[in-house]
């Protein structure tokens, strides 16, 4: 599988079909837009789409894409899509709630730096500074959150979650030559959601 600009475009297709399913009923709090902050910091667009299915369940859908590259040989290309059934403790979009996630994506990394210190990141890129990784992720995990009500449509959601993740991969031997070394298949499990969201609720 290959990362190619057209790719991400594939995960808008189900965000775009939740929107107009449920446009017709927002007035009444059923659907919310959100952007994870930190993703947002790090120069990652993101995009989170959660939209009501009963009093206390909520299917929450967010996209990330980076295609950047760089300065000083740094590759952090990336697209992936995570889904997740939220069952809310009181009123959705309001206070506590658990989830179970899915996710998926494509990968082309490089380079050294503060990533280097990611779990998720040293324990499968081993020699990110010297080797590029290009590839693809899926697995699945339990997540817990909460979400703070800032006004009348506004809020601050926190989450956090763990799980697995299977991750298949080309190693290359340098950022710009296509010179494959080999061939991996990691199993991950820690961290799989980390989020600071602000979150419009219709």
């Amino acid at each position: 599988m290959k990362f190619s600009d057209s790719s991400p475009r594939l995960y808008l297709i189900p965000v775009l079909c939740l929107f107009f399913l449920f446009h017709g009923e927002a007035g009444a709090q059923n659907v919310a837009l959100k952007t994870n902050l930190p993703y947002a910091a790090a120069a990652s667009a993101n995009l989170g789409l959660e939209v009501g299915l009963a009093p206390r369940w909520t299917l929450d859908i967010s996209g990330n894409y980076m295609p950047w590259k760089f300065y000083n040989g740094l590759l952090r290309k990336h697209a992936f899509v995570q889904p997740e059934a939220r069952y809310w403790f009181c009123d959705r979009f309001s206070g506590h709630f658990i989830g179970v996630h899915a996710h998926s994506g494509l990968f082309n990394v490089t380079g050294s730096g503060v990533l280097a210190d990611v779990p998720l990141i040293n324990k499968v890129f081993d020699d990110l500074d010297q080797r590029r990784y290009q590839g693809w992720f899926a697995g699945a995990g339990l997540s817990y959150g909460y979400a703070f009500i800032l006004g009348k449509h506004w809020n601050l959601e926190i989450e956090g979650g763990v799980g697995y993740s299977y991750i298949d991969n080309d190693v290359y031997e340098c950022e710009e030559c296509g010179t494959l070394l080999e061939n991996r298949h990691n199993h991950y499990v820690g961290l799989t959601k980390a989020a600071l969201n602000i979150v419009y609720v219709f």
